[in-house]
């Protein structure tokens, strides 16, 4: 808990819970949304007409957006904003490696400093307050944010001091998780047509070496019962895996699997079903014609 402002832009379906949790603790807040700030804003959250305001408010401001170039533009508000009393922009958006370290150099001209922290567990551990988030900061930095981010987030780590450290973190998880996915639903798909039973294979397997998050979570919770209520979107997964394989190529680093998968999986899944959520990657897997 703080007793200063804090600031916090992007209210979407990961961003408004983290601030509804934030603003619970017993945390000041002044929101922005470009989609609507009083539809999304916390109670009691002071609602800005802009990036501007914000920046004229709180010392630190979190953002949560769709893609690192809007991330960047609105870093870019915040730091050209005439009253702007910002120290320290929080970037809990999901971009690429290269478009951190991009708003971090543009930041430091102007002094304001900057952690990647984009985080994983989808809109339910938003809501429940049990993300993982992935901070890439200074040692102090870190120390000075660590206070603020329990309510958010359960599992803050901080993996790394460069900027770009944390959204490569999250890259790298989320090729696992897709990977895990696509796995496990094409070896449940295997052993129906073996004549066993789903809810067999998921007892058995959650006790075995094939372990996974597919297998402990996706598939009795959101598959079995047909809920496919994740929260994590097929585009969003898309995007991240295009991320994760560009990255790849950059550092001329291994990226045969990440290729394959985003090509022959989730691309494909993405031209068909974009708005569904990722977990409906099974039933895509039994269509014959997908």
């Amino acid at each position: 808990m703080t007793d200063q402002l804090l600031g916090f832009i992007g209210l979407g379906n990961m961003g408004g819970p983290m601030a509804v949790n934030l603003a619970a603790a017993g945390n000041p807040l002044i929101c922005y949304d470009a989609s609507g700030t009083a539809e999304r804003a916390p109670e009691g959250a002071i609602h800005a007409a802009g990036s501007a305001e914000v920046a004229a408010k709180a010392a630190i401001v979190f953002l949560c957006l769709p893609d690192g170039p809007i991330a960047n533009q609105v870093a870019g508000e915040l730091m050209a904003a005439p009253d702007s009393i910002v120290e320290v922009v929080v970037d809990a958006t999901t971009s690429g490696s290269a478009e951190a370290r991009a708003t971090h150099d543009m930041l430091a001209k102007a002094g304001i400093a900057y952690a990647d922290a984009p985080v994983s567990g989808g809109a339910s551990g938003a809501r429940a307050g049990t993300l993982a988030m992935m901070v890439a900061a200074p040692d102090a930095l870190f120390a000075r944010l660590q206070p603020l981010l329990p309510p958010m987030a359960k599992n803050a780590r901080h993996v790394g001091r460069r900027p770009g450290q944390g959204m490569a973190m999250k890259l790298l998880n989320n090729f696992l998780s897709g990977m895990a996915m696509a796995a496990t639903s094409e070896a449940m798909a295997f052993g129906a047509a073996q004549g066993l039973d789903m809810a067999t294979i998921i007892d058995t397997i959650s006790v075995s070496s094939g372990k996974n998050t597919a297998i402990t979570d996706k598939f009795p919770n959101r598959i079995l019962p047909e809920r496919y209520d994740s929260g994590f979107a097929t585009r969003l997964m898309t995007k991240d895996l295009r991320l994760y394989v560009d990255s790849c190529k950059e550092l001329n680093a291994p990226h045969n699997l990440s290729e394959t998968l985003l090509r022959q999986v989730w691309g494909r899944m993405f031209e068909a079903m974009p708005d569904s959520d990722f977990t409906e990657v099974y039933p895509f897997t039994l269509d014959k014609d997908s």
